[in-house]
């Protein structure tokens, strides 16, 4: 699993571009000096930091000391991180044939899960966007995080008696369950358990995915099988697929297991600070910054193959 995240860097200088200062004494009014690449930008927690803000991608093995960077990128303007994370994912999918998916936050949308399913192959593993987002400290019912609900598509299903009976499925934080309004008008939600998942590949080199559930005996016992990336009837009918549903939602039990990987990209981001001089970075620009970075991402590599190598008795050419 390749897992990434967005790391914005503090600047060298305090000032920002164009701010300047006046001597009191002499009355000379000088420019300070700044970061000319810095921007304002948006961080996970809606919190902003100022700064240059870089994409990093890794993948690890579950030694310790096991993890492989892979790609740096800066991103070049705010807003621009899942764009920038993309171009990493593109760049690196003929490098890491072994990779089976993505592991990253909610920066990355639809449109870019539909990229990655469809076009690379890989399984994206994050959460839906949530209809309401909760408070940082919710007081009983308020505040709390309310889940996004759609309709996904009608499928008809067969009976042990012969007969047919129609299934509308629904999506509720990106799990695939059976909905039935009640005589209140409410939507029951009836998770459905994910039996498998499958990905074939076309002869024109793209993919398709499908998630296949078992069904209660209500609806026969069977299963019914979903299908994961959007296609044109998705857009006649205006449902984005992939902003909706996912591979693996939070709700399957093989979700913690994979998406703790996120911590990795965390413990990353935390690395690259403590290898800054009072957190601030060691240069000016963009362009030396990822050579800082490239550098950084060396020494990691570096203790990484080192140690492996010792695990398995490797000579140095290995």
């Amino acid at each position: 699993m390749l897992h990434a995240d967005g790391k914005v860097l503090t600047p060298l200088f305090k000032a920002k571009p164009g701010e300047r200062k006046v001597d009191r004494t002499t009355g000379e009014i000088r420019e300070l000096k700044a970061e000319p690449d810095g921007s304002l930008h948006f961080e996970g927690d809606g919190e902003t930091a100022w700064g240059t803000k870089f994409v990093l991608v890794a993948a690890r093995t579950e030694n310790e000391h096991g993890r492989i960077i892979l790609d740096v990128e800066w991103v070049p303007k705010p807003g621009g991180e899942a764009k920038t994370a993309m171009d990493c994912f593109v760049r690196l999918a003929p490098h890491v044939p072994g990779a089976q998916g993505v592991v990253y936050d909610t920066a990355l949308r639809g449109a870019h899960h539909q990229v990655l399913l469809r076009h690379l192959g890989l399984l994206p593993v994050n959460k839906v966007t949530a209809a309401r987002k909760g408070a940082s400290k919710p007081r009983r019912s308020q505040g709390r995080r309310e889940e996004k609900t759609v309709h996904v598509e009608d499928k008809e299903v067969h009976l042990s008696d012969g007969s047919a009976r129609t299934v509308r499925l629904y999506a509720r934080a990106g799990a695939i369950g059976l909905g039935e309004f009640t005589s209140s008008g409410d939507l029951a939600f009836v998770l459905l358990t994910r039996i498998r998942t499958h990905r074939t590949r076309d002869g024109n080199g793209r993919y398709r995915w499908y998630n296949d559930y078992a069904l209660p005996e209500t609806y026969g016992g069977g299963q019914v099988t979903v299908r994961l990336h959007g296609k044109d009837e998705d857009v006649a009918r205006r449902f984005n697929r992939t902003e909706n549903v996912r591979v693996i939602p939070p709700s399957n039990p093989d979700f913690p297991r994979l998406y703790h990987r996120r911590n990795d990209a965390e413990s990353i981001n935390r690395g690259v600070v403590d290898s800054l001089y009072l957190g601030r970075a060691h240069s000016v620009g963009h362009a030396r910054q990822v050579v800082n970075l490239l550098g950084y991402a060396l020494m990691v590599n570096s203790l990484a193959l080192h140690l492996h190598r010792a695990r398995e008795s490797l000579s140095p050419a290995a």
